[in-house]
C-alpha cells in the first residue's frame, strides 16, 4: 500500500511538471507571435482603422492578451463561460486567427467576430468588392453585354457607376449599335429653351415616355441663348443658331441682341456637349429637317466643286465698284430665275405620283447611307426674314449652301423630311419641296388648302412615310343657334399622290398655345403645349397613334414642368425626340 501511495505521488508531481512546461510553452509561443505581428503592426494600422489584426495584440478590458480566459462572463454572458485551454487534457485546440500551427484560442465563442467587424470595416468592404469583381470576372463579356443592352436608359446610367468594366463595356460603339438596332430603346422627349426666373439658364427637361418620369439636366452650353432650333440625328441633339442679348445677358431681350451661326451638339447618353461647324449665315429659329441619303447624293458630288468655285458679284443694274452689291439683289434675281425653272407647273411631263414613287423605291436602298441636316429660313442678323438654306454633313462636318426657296414663297414656318423630300410650309399657306439628292426646289400645288387661324402657324409632321399637318381652325358651332364658335386644333394628312389634304383627327384640348411643339417617333406623334392662365403656367404632353386613329389623343403628362417656369418659355421652347 505504501508503495502504491508513492507511485501516485510521483505521477502527480510529473503531471504538475508537465503542466508547468505547458504554461511555459504557451508563454514562449505567445511572445514569438507577438514579436512577429509587431513587425506588420504599423502597415496594418495605416490601412485599417482601430487595432491591428494580430490576434495577440487585441486587448481585453483587464489588459494583456487573455489566452483561454473566461471572457464570456466578463461580457455579461455566464452561459458562455468555458475552461482554460491550458487545462484541457487530450483535446486539440481550435484555430481562430494567426497561422494554422498556432493552437491558441484568443477569445470565447462569438467575440472574435464582434471585434473584427467593429475595428476592420474597410477590410470587410474591400472583401465584398473583391467578391463582386470575382463574380463579374466569372461572367463572360458577351453575356454581360446582353444583360446591359436590355436595361432602360435610367438603369443603364446607374449601372455604369458600378465599376469601370461596366462603364467601358456599355459605352463602346458596338454596344451602341446593338442597342440602336434592337428593340430595347424607348422614346425620350427633350424640352429646350425654357426660361426660369427671367433667365435663360439652359435647363433641359427630359421625359421618359415609357415610365412617365421627368428628368432635369443643367446645361451651361445653352446659358443665355434663346430662339434656337433643335433636331436629332442618331443619339445626338443639334441646337442650331439662336440669339443672345447683348445688354441683358441671359434674358429674352430683342432690343439689343446677337444672332448666332454656331451649332452645338448634345449627347444625352454621356451628358456632354461639343461644337459642330458653324453655318454660313447667322439665323434664329430656322426650319430644320433630317434626311437619310445615299453616298452618291448630288449635293456631296458637287460639294468639292462648289467649294473650289470662286464667287463673283456681278456689277449690273447700276451697282458701282465701290459699294458693290451689299444686299445681293442681282444674285437673288438670278438665283430665283433658275429656281422658277424647276416649278412643277412649268413641266407638265413630270408626274407627282411618279416623282414620289421613284423616291421611295430606288433612292433608299439599305446600303451606303448617311444622315444630313438641312436648315432653311429663319431670321438674320438684322432680324430680317431669310430665304436661303444650307445642308450639313456630320461626317465631313461642313455646311453647303443650297438654292433659295422659290420666288414669292413667303417666310418658312415649318418643315419636315419624307422620302428624301424636304417639305416646307410658309406663312402664306404655300407648300414647296426640296429634293435633297438632286438639289432643287419644286412647287407643290395642294387643293384645297385647310382653312386656319393665321395667328397659329401650322406644324408639319412626318410619321411612317406619311406627311401630316397640325393647324388651328374655327368650328362653326355645329349649326346650332346661339352656340358660339370655337377654335380647335386639327390633324390633316397630305396625299402624296394627288397632293390633297384630308382631316384625320381633332385635338381634345383648346389651342391655348400658339407655339405648340410637335414631333414624331415611329408611329406616334407627341405634342407639348405650354401656356399661362390665371397667373400660372401650365403644360400638357399628348400622344397620338397614327396607326390607330380611333383611340384619339392621350394625355401622358400634365403640369410637371412649367409650374416653376416663366411665361416666356411658351415662346422660346423647342422639342426633340430620341430613341434611347
Amino acid at each position: 500500500m505504501a508503495s502504491q501511495g508513492l507511485i501516485r505521488e510521483e505521477l502527480i508531481d510529473r503531471d504538475i511538471e508537465s503542466l508547468s512546461v505547458s504554461k511555459r510553452l504557451v508563454r514562449s509561443v505567445s511572445q514569438k507571435l507577438k514579436r512577429k505581428n509587431h513587425r506588420n503592426e504599423e502597415s496594418e494600422e495605416d490601412e485599417l482603422s482601430g487595432v491591428s489584426l494580430g490576434c495577440l495584440t487585441l486587448y481585453g478590458r483587464g489588459g494583456g492578451c487573455k489566452v483561454g480566459a473566461d471572457t464570456g462572463e466578463e461580457f455579461g454572458d455566464p452561459s458562455s463561460r468555458r475552461r482554460s485551454s491550458a487545462s484541457d487534457e487530450g483535446k486539440s485546440y481550435n484555430t481562430i486567427c494567426g497561422k494554422e500551427e498556432s493552437t491558441i484560442d484568443c477569445f470565447s465563442h462569438g467575440m472574435r467576430e464582434k471585434f473584427f467587424r467593429r475595428n476592420n470595416r474597410k477590410l470587410i468592404t474591400s472583401h465584398v468588392v473583391q467578391q463582386g469583381n470575382s463574380i463579374n470576372a466569372r461572367l463572360p463579356d458577351d453575356i454581360l453585354e446582353m444583360c446591359l443592352v436590355r436595361l432602360p436608359l435610367t438603369s443603364l446610367m446607374n449601372a455604369r457607376l458600378v465599376c469601370k468594366k461596366w462603364r467601358i463595356l456599355s459605352t463602346t460603339p458596338r454596344f451602341m449599335q446593338i442597342r440602336r438596332e434592337g428593340f430595347f430603346q424607348t422614346s425620350w422627349l427633350f424640352l429646350f429653351g425654357v426660361v426660369k426666373d427671367s433667365f435663360c439658364s439652359g435647363e433641359i427637361h427630359a421625359l421618359d415616355v415609357s415610365l412617365n418620369q421627368w428628368h432635369k439636366i443643367d446645361s451651361l452650353a445653352l446659358k443665355g441663348r434663346f430662339l434656337f432650333s433643335v433636331a436629332s440625328i442618331h443619339d445626338d441633339v443639334y441646337a442650331v443658331g439662336g440669339c443672345s442679348s447683348l445688354s441683358n445677358f441671359g434674358r429674352v431681350d430683342r432690343s439689343s441682341f446677337k444672332t448666332h451661326k454656331g451649332v452645338l451638339v448634345f449627347s444625352p447618353l454621356t451628358k456632354s456637349w461639343r461644337k459642330a461647324a458653324a453655318m454660313k449665315c447667322a439665323r434664329s429659329s430656322p426650319v430644320l429637317g433630317v434626311s437619310e441619303v445615299n453616298q452618291d447624293c448630288f449635293i456631296f458630288k458637287n460639294q468639292q466643286n462648289r467649294s473650289e468655285r470662286r464667287f463673283y458679284r456681278p456689277r449690273t443694274n447700276g451697282v458701282s465698284d465701290v459699294y458693290e452689291d451689299p444686299h445681293r439683289l442681282s444674285v437673288r434675281r438670278q438665283s430665283r430665275q433658275s429656281i422658277d425653272e424647276n416649278d412643277i407647273s412649268l413641266f407638265p411631263s413630270i408626274n407627282p405620283h411618279k416623282f414620289v414613287k421613284q423616291k421611295s423605291e430606288t433612292s433608299f436602298s439599305k446600303s451606303g447611307k448617311k444622315f444630313v441636316m438641312i436648315a432653311v429660313g429663319g431670321l438674320g442678323s438684322w432680324d430680317e426674314p431669310l430665304d436661303s438654306g444650307e445642308i450639313y454633313d456630320p461626317v465631313s462636318n461642313k455646311w453647303t449652301e443650297i438654292q433659295r426657296v422659290p420666288l414669292d414663297f413667303g417666310v418658312a414656318c415649318s418643315g419636315v423630311v419624307c422620302f428624301g423630300i424636304f417639305y416646307v410650309y410658309s406663312e402664306n399657306d404655300k407648300l414647296a419641296g426640296y429634293d435633297i439628292e438632286k438639289g432643287y426646289w419644286v412647287r407643290i400645288q395642294t387643293t384645297p388648302s385647310p382653312a386656319r387661324v393665321h395667328e397659329y402657324y401650322p406644324k408639319l409632321i412626318s410619321c411612317k412615310g406619311r406627311v401630316f399637318m397640325l393647324s388651328v381652325s374655327w368650328c362653326e358651332g355645329d349649326g346650332q343657334i346661339g352656340r358660339r364658335n370655337k377654335a380647335v386644333r386639327k390633324l390633316w394628312e397630305l396625299d402624296l399622290v394627288y397632293f390633297t389634304w384630308a382631316e384625320v383627327s381633332t385635338h381634345p384640348d383648346a389651342p391655348m398655345d400658339w407655339n405648340a411643339a410637335f414631333v414624331s417617333d415611329e408611329e406616334f406623334v407627341f405634342g407639348v403645349e405650354m401656356f399661362k392662365i390665371f397667373g400660372q403656367v401650365l403644360d400638357f404632353v399628348t400622344m397620338f397613334n397614327v396607326c390607330d386613329v380611333g383611340r384619339g389623343w392621350n394625355h401622358i403628362s400634365r403640369n410637371h414642368v412649367a409650374h416653376d417656369l416663366d411665361a416666356s418659355s411658351c415662346i422660346t421652347k423647342s422639342m426633340a425626340v430620341l430613341r434611347l
